[in-house]
């Protein structure tokens, strides 16, 4: 594979194919391919992290870690009010007694959550059971009936219809038992409810369960290490307001480009920007670089040869067809990021 540039075939962490505990897109190796060899203007754009404070409070995210009471609203809500914005969006809602990551986009990168809501997610709870249960019998439920696809019915009190729905489990692991108390982590498809999960398990083991506590600590490619709570927000605007001191509110706002790390990506030529930010589908003669691994109507990241975030779309072509093709449209663009002047117009 000679377009594959060296030392470039990357994943989100290392190790990640000895563990079974990553949720799937940090098991993929996307190796990068060249389509068309370019360099990027120094006179446009800028690297996402020399980008300047004022554009990261209107375009950028910060991972809070949920505290138990307010809801995910509440909490979107107080962001918009320590930082003095107007809008703000975050990547999925946790019940109020819920901790743990909630990623919030803040001004005009408030759409991204999009991409997040579909991203799997990975929490830290204890189920508990309603009588003893041994650890092997757990297991073997556990193992049968609670791995992989299985069929969910949405709680009583839910903000969705309640029908029969498909879900993944990646992974469900008890870390400890503590008598009917147990401590476990696991990987789930969006959209799935861990408290009916915990009772399902009971139900099937035959003595009943229910969550008593969770934690949510993945959302997609956000995780518990970069979490700041609203108390640091808080402190870290006072000292870029009050004392002209950035250093803090730089380590809580993470630039948009974070929000997409998950996704895979095709990076553009300058010149191509231009016509993206003005509403027009990315074609083939356009694209410089791209991820292996992209298949038809995968949702895909636009990025500059910067490597910022230009637009969200749908593939319309897999990798090898963009790498053989000369035309074509290859992405349909669906969300714009980018502002429009920020590079030139072809």
């Amino acid at each position: 594979m000679n377009n594959v540039l060296p030392n470039e075939k990357t994943k989100f962490f290392q190790g990640i194919k000895s563990s079974k505990n990553f949720l799937p897109f940090e098991r993929k190796e996307r190796a990068i391919l060249v389509k068309k060899l370019a360099e990027t203007s120094p006179k446009y754009g800028c690297d996402p992290s020399s980008r300047p404070v004022k554009e990261l409070l209107d375009y950028g995210v910060v991972n809070i870690d949920k505290p138990k009471g307010p809801t995910s609203h509440e909490v979107s809500a107080f962001v918009q009010k320590i930082l003095k914005i107007k809008k703000s969006g975050h990547s999925g809602t946790l019940d109020p007694i819920v901790t743990g990551v909630l990623a919030v986009a803040i001004g005009r990168a408030t759409r991204v959550v999009q991409s997040l809501l579909t991203a799997g997610k990975e929490y830290v709870g204890v189920m508990h059971m309603h009588k003893e249960i041994p650890l092997d019998d757990l297991k073997k439920v556990i193992s049968s009936h609670f791995s992989g696809k299985i069929k969910q019915l949405p709680p009583i009190k839910s903000a969705i219809k309640r029908q029969l729905r498909e879900r993944s489990i990646y992974y469900f692991d008890i870390l400890e038992i503590d008598g009917q108390d147990v401590l476990f982590r696991t990987g789930v498809e969006a959209g799935t409810y861990i408290r009916k999960l915990c009772h399902d398990i009971g139900q099937k083991v035959g003595c009943g369960a229910h969550m008593a506590e969770l934690r949510r600590t993945k959302a997609g490619p956000f995780n518990e290490p970069s979490l700041i709570t609203l108390h640091d927000l808080t402190d870290a605007y006072w000292y870029y307001k009050e004392e002209d001191n950035e250093k803090f509110l730089r380590s809580c706002i993470q630039p948009i480009e974070n929000a997409v790390k998950h996704l895979p990506k095709v990076w553009v030529l300058d010149t191509t920007i231009g016509t993206i930010v003005h509403g027009v589908n990315l074609k083939v003669p356009g694209v410089s670089k791209l991820n292996t691994g992209i298949n038809t109507d995968d949702t895909v990241a636009v990025m500059s040869l910067k490597g910022e975030l230009v637009a969200v779309g749908v593939a319309k072509m897999g990798s090898s067809s963009i790498m053989k093709k000369d035309k074509g449209v290859a992405v349909r663009i669906e969300k714009v990021f980018m502002k429009e002047g920020v590079y030139f117009k072809s």
